[in-house]
């Protein structure tokens, strides 16, 4: 049983887009036994599937926000189980956790919510991108923020309860 799953989501050829998977690249040299780490478009459907039944999820995506502070990022722990109401959490009002791609979070915890596929917890680490456009580096401030973003996604995972 995994104790953790992390999806960096992402394009690695749209730029800042590409912050998803850079991270998911940094992690695999990480000794983390028992998380899984996937690399993914943001598709609702495959979200779902990837996290459906784990007890902590980390999802990481850049964001375009107005105005904007490229490379900071931000962590929100998203309720998922509001006793009395069956809606997803309101992503899309939340400055920080509307991703930079068209479906994405927001859709896949509506899906899941109504299908009953959520995990136990999700963690989203949400980005400021500089740049989208095509290219495969990363903007220099969002190539600084990647080691604390790191940082950040290690200490998450390695104070999980055994």
């Amino acid at each position: 049983m995994r104790t953790a799953v992390v999806i960096g989501v992402g394009n690695e050829y749209r730029r800042d887009d590409g912050i998803g998977p850079a991270l998911i690249a940094a992690l695999e040299d990480r000794w983390l036994p028992d998380v899984k780490l996937l690399v993914s478009d943001g598709e609702p459907a495959r979200l779902i599937d990837d996290w459906v039944g784990v007890p902590l999820v980390i999802v990481v995506d850049a964001v375009l926000c107005e105005p904007s502070t490229p490379g900071a990022f931000y962590r929100t722990d998203v309720p998922l189980h509001d006793h009395g109401h069956q809606d997803a959490p309101d992503l899309e009002s939340h400055p920080h956790t509307a991703g930079s791609h068209s479906l994405g979070i927001p859709d896949a915890l509506r899906l899941g919510q109504a299908l009953d596929r959520v995990p136990q917890r999700l963690v989203v680490y949400a980005v400021e991108a500089a740049d989208v456009a095509f290219g495969t580096e990363l903007s220099a401030p969002v190539a600084a923020a990647l080691p604390g973003l790191v940082h950040a996604v290690v200490r998450e995972l390695t104070s999980l309860p055994q």
